[in-house]
């Protein structure tokens, strides 16, 4: 078993890292100064949010990598077009490397609210264009049960508040 910044490790990566943001998400507190470079273990949940934000934090975004190095994706309950998201959060980690993770729905701020965006180019791949105009999540009711060994990374994206309640 080896450690990194403070966790053990004992099993796949992948694995362990989205153990550990479950375990943040779950410690959460208030958010302290930035860091020069976010990372998933970043403590508490709040620290990869600017220090200038106010609202509370309640989820840890973030993205997984299938072995081709693509970014993993699941469907959520339509939004307009948009049905397709690679932005989850974990809601259960058990049996040593399963996970329950709610998928998030992709959004910007488009006229002061939020506005679903259509990850999907085509009806055939995930338009890596369209990821880079995500700036916010809406939490969906659709969750997805995951191996976590099938995962080659995992990227924190941002810390949110999406009125999840435990």
């Amino acid at each position: 078993m080896g450690k990194r910044n403070g966790h053990d490790f004992d099993g796949h990566c992948v694995c362990e890292v989205v153990r550990t943001i479950k375990d943040i998400q779950d410690n959460a507190v208030s958010p302290i100064e930035c860091e020069e470079c976010t990372s998933c273990f970043n403590e508490p949940l709040g620290s990869l949010v600017s220090p200038t934000e106010e609202e509370p934090v309640d989820t840890r975004v973030f993205v997984l990598s299938n072995a081709d190095g693509s970014p993993f994706h699941a469907f959520f309950s339509g939004q307009n077009e948009a049905c397709v998201s690679i932005f989850f959060r974990v809601e259960e980690v058990f049996d040593n490397c399963c996970a329950t993770l709610r998928v998030l729905i992709p959004g910007n701020c488009q006229n002061g609210g939020f506005c679903p965006v259509q990850l999907v180019s085509k009806g055939c791949c995930i338009d890596l264009r369209r990821v880079c105009q995500v700036d916010r999540f809406m939490a969906s009711n659709d969750c997805i049960t995951v191996d976590l060994k099938c995962f080659c990374a995992v990227q924190c994206i941002a810390d949110v508040f999406l009125g999840i309640c435990d």
